[in-house]
């Protein structure tokens, strides 16, 4: 302490020595002046002082990072839940099936029965596709207690190109059908022999339909398919259908939701070389378009469509003209999520017939048909749907539909008094002996329920039930000819790693026709009744491996001579066997 105050003393002494020698010091002579040198100031880079290093910082210990501890303090807790021991239970996936591009199929069956069938498919991953199938199955043996040749043959095939593109894809397809069939619908012992073997009851169709579709991505035109059909007979008979279908997606900013507009324009033109009363030809031309703008939402748990279709048609044979207007409205409401819903709506259309829809559900109808278009003036319909367990799937509706122009099959009158096989020098043609069916049209309407359950007992096993009551009431006609009020069908599967099976029981109930009295050009007819019947089929199979399978196909398991139509009776009990190899390329 005295040592500090001894070294500030000192140090003080000094300072007042020094300040007193300035003091005495002399002053110069010479003035002084202030010069002020200005000039401009421009800093340079190099000028600035910088940092050489980064400042370091230094944390005390107090703010250093500690590292977490802690403890845990366990309790015993009494339980009451004691695990029941048990066995382990897997689920059961299968077998997953490999899935290949292509098979052939080959087989063979009573009635003289051969079978072919292929499909071949090859495609390049996002780029393009390419399918060929063909079919061929015919039957070379008559049926039971027929007079005249009851043989069949069907061939089709199918082929399409796909191409992906950026904006769009488009797809080309050529489809071809080739089938034979015989009016062999003559009641025994009602024809002598003669007049028989002159009968040339055969008949061909023959069909080919080009399909251009294509489908745009991202734009105001959903799709767009054109088709040009052409369908003929051995009769000279010719009919050809142009049609071109438009989906428009149309954006709405004021409702929130895509307008959707279906768009069609169809043109059909066909002749036949006679009509069945004399042998004027029967010429039809209709043309017609359709706007069918279609709005879908949701509203308070109802899900909406609201719609209208436009028709204009114009039919220039007859000249008559149709300006048509129905509405296509359907609601759709949730009661139980994902377990019960209700459904309710009412539609119209116009139907256009051609000649070769006619002869996919009868072949036996004659090439003297006439041809016009029907429209399904009200179609009222509500029914429920829903799951339960999902194991149960239902669907029940009722609906009601008036249809103007309804066509119906009736059986044609024979043209022969039974020897005779010419008129006027004029030979009666294979239809004409009473043994076809020609289509009359009338005010219809129907008053149907519809009913059909799903039932997936297991994972190999299902079964699946539908049925159909139909109340019709006619305008003109005393009967809807050959229309049955009941249809039923009941479908049992099962599959398992090598073997599957599907059974098929159909009912078809009671049919009316006409027996006429006398002969043509008679009107006087009495009611010819067609009875129900059960058709019984099976169709199964065995899997070798993954390539090569076997399969067998029985129908008319109960060997019933039923008649689908009035004198056209089936063939008995029918089986046929085969293989099938599936590949890839």
């Amino acid at each position: 302490m005295k040592k500090g105050f001894l070294i500030v003393l000192i140090l003080c002494g000094f300072n007042v020595f020094s300040q007193k020698k300035n003091n005495e010091k002399v002053k110069d002579t010479v003035k002084t002046e202030v010069v002020e040198v200005v000039t401009a100031y421009n800093p340079k880079i190099a000028d600035a002082n910088k940092l050489k290093k980064n400042p370091s910082v230094k944390l005390l210990e107090k703010t250093k990072k500690q590292p977490l501890k802690y403890t845990i303090f366990s309790v015993p807790v009494a339980s009451t839940f004691v695990p029941k021991s048990g066995v382990v239970k897997g689920i059961d996936v299968g077998i997953k099936e490999r899935i290949y591009d292509n098979f052939i199929a080959a087989g063979f069956g009573n009635y003289l029965s051969p079978y072919f069938e292929t499909f071949l498919h090859k495609h390049t991953r996002f780029q393009s596709e390419f399918r060929l199938s063909v079919k061929y199955n015919a039957s070379f043996d008559n049926v039971e207690n027929t007079v005249l040749n009851s043989n069949y043959s069907n061939l089709g095939a199918s082929i399409f190109y796909k191409q992906n593109e950026r904006y769009f894809d488009w797809k080309v397809t050529l489809n071809s059908q080739r089938n034979e069939y015989n009016w062999y619908g003559i009641t025994p012992n009602s024809l002598p022999t003669n007049t028989i073997n002159a009968i040339d009851e055969n008949q061909t169709y023959n069909y080919f339909n080009a399909v251009g579709k294509i489908d745009f991505l991202d734009s105001y035109i959903d799709k767009s398919c054109f088709s040009f059909s052409y369908f003929t007979d051995a009769f000279n008979s010719s009919e050809f259908l142009i049609s071109l279908d438009t989906d428009l997606d149309i954006p709405l900013s004021f409702i929130r939701k895509n307008l959707k507009i279906n768009t069609n324009l169809e043109y059909l033109k066909g002749e036949f070389e006679n009509n069945y009363s004399n042998t004027n030809k029967l010429n039809y031309s209709i043309f017609t378009t359709k706007i069918n703008p279609e709005y879908n939402n949701v509203f308070n748990g109802f899900s909406v469509k609201l719609g209208a279709k436009l028709f204009a048609s114009f039919d220039g044979q007859n000249k008559l003209n149709n300006f048509l207007v129905y509405p296509d409205v359907k609601i759709q409401k949730e009661i139980f999520k994902e377990s019960l819903q209700v459904y309710g709506g009412i539609s119209g259309d116009l139907k256009t017939n051609t000649y070769k829809n006619f002869s996919e559900v009868n072949p036996f109808v004659s090439p003297t048909i006439f041809i016009t278009q029907t429209a399904e003036k009200m179609n009222t319909f509500f029914g429920f749907n829903g799951v339960l367990n999902n194991i149960v799937s239902f669907n029940v509706s009722a609906s009601f539909k008036n249809e103007q122009d309804k066509p119906l099959f009736l059986k044609n009158n024979s043209k022969s008094d039974g020897i005779s096989t010419s008129a006027n020098g004029i030979n009666f043609r294979g239809y004409e002996y009473g043994n076809s069916f020609g289509i009359v049209y009338d005010d219809v309407k129907t008053t149907s329920v519809f009913t059909e359950i799903s039932y997936e007992f297991s994972k190999r096993i299902t079964l699946e039930t539908n049925f159909q009551f139909d109340s019709f009431n006619t305008t003109s006609e005393v009967e809807a000819w050959n229309l049955p009020t009941f249809l039923g069908n009941l479908i049992a599967k099962y599959k398992n790693e090598k073997w599957y099976a599907t059974s098929t029981i159909l009912f078809v109930g009671d049919r009316k026709d006409v027996l006429y009295n006398e002969n043509f050009p008679s009107n006087s007819k009495t009611l010819q009744a067609i009875p129900s019947f059960f058709d019984f089929n099976l169709n199964g199979g065995y899997l070798f491996n993954d390539k090569f399978s076997a399969f067998l196909k029985i129908n008319n398991l109960l060997n019933n001579n039923y008649q689908r139509f009035a004198n056209f009776e089936v063939q008995g009990f029918q089986i046929l066997g085969g293989i099938t190899y599936k590949f890839d390329f």
